[in-house]
């Protein structure tokens, strides 16, 4: 601050001083003593005014200071506002930026956390359906294997059966031969025996072929009285005929049935009823046919039927007639055909 004078302080002075010549003393010195205070006033006041001054300067160069701080801190200020803005917009821009992304990025996740619902869902359905798939195919791998030891044994029992087969089969065709033979024989048989015979077809004697035998059929009126068991000449001739070709024909076996018709036998001569004198006849014709050739006894059996098995069951002097036979039935021998059954 700067010394100046103060015009009303000079003026009282000035007044002080005029009067000062026209006022008593006892004035004069309360003039004086004011005077002399206030000039002690003044060198207070102009050492306060210098000390204020001094003050003022550095408070000036102070104030300087600060201002140029001030106008630094100002621009500094300015400069820090002017980013500070920049910043703040900046920073609204980031801001706003990332709650756009934000908001995206939570729009993302929550689409994707969407999508990974659907796809864990998805995925855990599929994780079933494989664990279903594979249970199912760990059963049926274990049916398979079931199946296939089941096979594999059925496979064998097969090759088994038809190994057995093939071996029954071809015991099968050896059969299917020896019967074929059979079957050539006995057709063979019925034509000797037919053609030995001839003479007498249609006399009483038939010659048939069935059930692979030769059935030779002899009316009780070609061979035997009614009642008797001894056999006409005529008989005799057709026996030993027969007997020729028995003899040839070493592979045949002879039954020789005799049958009676249904009227009781009176006894007589040790003949108590039709089965008596039924295989008294069958034996009859055995001897006779053993005495006129060699046939070995063995191939030859004598029966007696009486009259359980008729031709006609009729009770009619026609079917009686038919009944009251003897048969004389020609088999092949099978011993052959056993030996292969045997061996099965």
């Amino acid at each position: 601050m700067k010394l100046f004078t103060n015009p009303l302080l000079t003026a009282a002075m000035f007044f002080l001083l005029i009067s000062v010549s026209c006022v008593p003393a006892r004035q004069y010195q309360d003039m004086k003593a004011r005077n002399t205070k206030c000039e002690e006033e003044r060198d207070y006041l102009k050492t306060q005014n210098k000390e204020l001054s001094e003050k003022s300067a550095e408070t000036d160069l102070n104030a300087n200071k600060n201002q140029r701080k001030l106008d630094a801190l100002q621009l500094d200020t300015l400069t820090l506002g002017t980013s500070l803005r920049k910043m703040i917009v900046q920073y609204d821009k980031i801001n706003q930026l990332n709650d756009e992304l934000m908001s995206k990025l939570k729009l993302k996740n929550i689409e994707s956390s969407d999508e990974a619902k659907k796809l864990l869902v998805q995925l855990q359905q599929l994780q079933e359906i494989l664990q279903k798939k594979e249970d199912d195919l760990k059963k049926m791998e274990k049916d398979l294997n079931q199946k296939k030891a089941s096979l594999d044994e059925l496979t064998t029992q097969i090759d088994e059966k038809n190994a057995s087969l093939e071996k029954k089969n071809a015991r099968l065709i050896e059969l299917e031969g020896i019967l074929s033979r059979k079957d050539s024989m006995v057709k063979a048989l019925k034509d000797k025996v037919s053609n030995a015979l001839q003479g007498y077809e249609g006399k009483g004697l038939t010659v048939v072929q069935k059930n692979g035998k030769v059935y030779v059929s002899l009316d009780e009126k070609l061979l035997f009285q009614s009642g008797k068991w001894a056999v006409d000449p005529k008989g005799q001739k057709a026996l030993k005929d027969l007997a020729v070709v028995l003899e040839k024909n070493n592979d045949i076996n002879v039954l020789i049935e005799g049958h009676t018709d249904d009227v009781s036998f009176k006894g007589t001569n040790g003949i108590e009823d039709n089965w008596d004198l039924s295989a008294k006849r069958a034996t009859a014709i055995v001897k006779i046919l053993l005495s006129s050739s060699t046939i070995d006894a063995k191939r030859l059996m004598a029966a007696g039927r009486s009259q359980y098995l008729p031709i006609d069951p009729a009770k009619t002097p026609e079917a009686r007639t038919k009944n009251r036979r003897t048969e004389i039935i020609l088999t092949p021998k099978l011993d052959e055909l056993f030996k292969v059954l045997e061996s099965n």
